[in-house]
């Protein structure tokens, strides 16, 4: 995304009007009027122009985005300040007064309303994904993962949920007397479309003293003055074929369908057979897990799909720690669906669903082995059990056998 800068006195002249109209269409982002005195400095917006921005988060049915330090609200088309007030549980006069706006002035659609205090986290009863605050990635809660967990759990599951907002949270910047659109993206290194973007401001880009503004999140670095593109037909040389610097091979070759059939039955012998049908077993000795149920694996690991594997056992079963360690979360989710979740070293962590009867609280230290639960009513009654590194999922099976 490119910007126009303008340097008087280097030799550009506009001849006519339509020299400037065209010179004008050619600039992707809004024009500067705002210089400041700066004319003669060698001003250059583009670096901001470059940075590319994240696209603001979504916020709930009420219109509140949650960060962990502040919340905002986001007009919606047709509000007032009363309006919006009365929709997030705010007192109007309260809400006008931090934002320095009347409680009767109409909003843009979009357009950011800092709130003086908290109000309840969006949920999904207030249409939120999650319960809680927008938090980077790394940081998502443990109860949140297994929630997440059980979802991808269900053999047959209904439609899937949306899954929970993460990013950095913004600045929030408060504009004062003699502040611009322009002079606040430069202060931060952003463009000004994706500031208006961001706060829902009109066409013109007017600021009110005092009026609260998110700045947009960075997400890439604007390139090195050295890092532009080589033009076409300069890239790297093309590499020399095989044919060019050996002979072809004298025997002929098979014919490409008992090739391609030979080769597909090479690979069918070298990979792991399916876990699916298969009876557990005691693990080894040197295994870093144990199976917390023994019976039949009914739903093999699928990254993103199934991030675990299910175990079906009979109700009742007891349902045992997979390894040593340390419980870091009991909760359910809105079907009833017990979690348990055991933090182990290395970063590792073994979340269990679809139990019962759970024999150990929060901060508990388990040992492998230990009996934690038991395998509850479902149809079919199984185990869901998950291997996580840090957050992410790994195959249990590479740690039970």
């Amino acid at each position: 995304m490119g910007i126009c800068t303008f340097f008087p006195g280097s030799g550009f002249r506009v001849g006519t009007s339509l020299s400037l109209l065209a010179l004008l269409a050619a600039c992707s982002e809004p024009l500067d009027l705002d210089l400041r005195g700066k004319l003669n400095g060698g001003f250059n917006t583009a670096d901001a122009a470059r940075a590319a921005t994240a696209p603001r988060p979504e916020p709930d049915n009420r219109g509140v985005i949650s960060y962990p330090n502040y919340q905002v609200a986001v007009a919606q088309r047709g509000d007032t300040l009363a309006r919006l007030a009365n929709r997030i549980g705010l007192p109007a006069d309260e809400l006008a007064r931090y934002n320095g706006i009347q409680t009767g002035d109409p909003l843009r659609a979009g357009e950011i309303v800092a709130l003086p205090r908290r109000v309840p986290e969006p949920s999904p009863a207030t249409g939120a994904a999650t319960t809680g605050p927008i938090r980077p990635a790394s940081e998502i809660d443990i109860t949140t993962l297994a929630s997440d967990a059980i979802d991808r759990s269900d053999p047959t599951p209904s439609a899937a949920r949306p899954a929970p907002q993460t990013g950095t949270e913004p600045i929030r910047h408060q504009v004062e007397r003699g502040e611009t659109a322009f002079t606040i993206a430069r202060l931060y290194n952003v463009s000004v479309r994706s500031l208006a973007d961001w706060n829902g401001l009109d066409s013109s880009f007017s600021l009110r003293e005092g009026q609260y503004l998110l700045i947009p999140v960075v997400t890439a670095a604007a390139p090195a003055e050295n890092d532009t593109p080589p033009p076409p037909g300069t890239g790297s040389p093309t590499p020399e074929p095989p044919s060019a610097s050996q002979p072809l091979p004298e025997e002929t070759p098979e014919p490409a369908t008992a090739a391609a059939a030979a080769t597909a039955a090479t690979a069918a012998a070298a990979a792991p057979a399916a876990d699916v049908g298969a009876q557990t077993a005691a693990s080894k000795p040197d295994a870093a897990m144990s199976f917390p149920v023994q019976g039949s694996i009914i739903r093999e690991y699928a990254k993103g799909r199934n991030d675990g594997i299910d175990i079906g056992a009979s109700v009742g079963t007891s349902v045992k720690a997979a390894a040593s360690g340390q419980v870091a979360a009991i909760t359910r989710n809105t079907d009833g669906i017990n979690i348990l979740v055991i933090r182990h070293p290395d970063n590792l962590l073994t979340v269990y669903t679809h139990v019962d009867n759970i024999t150990v609280v929060k901060g508990d230290a388990v040992s492998r082995g230990q009996s934690i639960a038991k395998v509850a009513d479902f149809d079919p009654s199984r185990v869901h059990f998950e291997v996580r590194k840090g957050f992410e999922s790994v195959d249990p099976m590479d740690y039970l056998r």
